[in-house]
């Protein structure tokens, strides 16, 4: 199966602030989308909505401050059952995360759109953490596509 794999160093940062900024409601809503709901505790399902729907997940572990991974339970067809997995770690002087999105059936054009919308999401989560500013789904968010509206 196929997955989306990022790498993203942030400088300045402690893993524990990395760790609310993807663990947390809060911290979701500052780079990734402002509409967030549920609750981020390990059973229950968050959602996210952009434009015209979103994905629910299902939280199966938090780890702090090292890892949180998430299941898919609703929201695009293709997203079904995937999983994110966020993996905190201190290397070489900067706080790095690891970023998975695993568990893709197939390799689809539509994969390859939501792999670059990770990309800006997260550097968004980096500018978030290093510069106090990041660029979720909101008034200040640029597509990259139609598929992002």
């Amino acid at each position: 199966m196929p997955n989306i794999v990022h790498r993203i160093g942030i400088e300045g940062t402690t893993s524990e602030t990395v760790y609310q900024a993807v663990a947390s409601r809060e911290g979701i809503a500052s780079w990734w989308t402002e509409k967030v709901t549920g609750e981020s505790t390990v059973g229950s399902v968050l959602q996210f909505r952009f434009g015209k729907g979103g994905p629910d997940f299902q939280v199966l572990e938090l780890a702090p401050p090292t890892r949180v991974r998430w299941k898919c339970v609703a929201g695009p067809e293709e997203w079904i059952d995937t999983r994110i997995h966020f993996d905190i770690s201190q290397q070489d002087g900067e706080t790095v995360l690891l970023f998975k999105h695993c568990g893709w059936r197939a390799e689809v054009e539509f994969m390859h759109h939501c792999s670059t919308q990770w990309a800006y999401f997260l550097i968004g989560l980096k500018q978030l953490v290093e510069v106090g500013q990041g660029r979720p789904y909101g008034p200040r968010f640029e597509p990259i596509s139609h598929w992002s509206r």
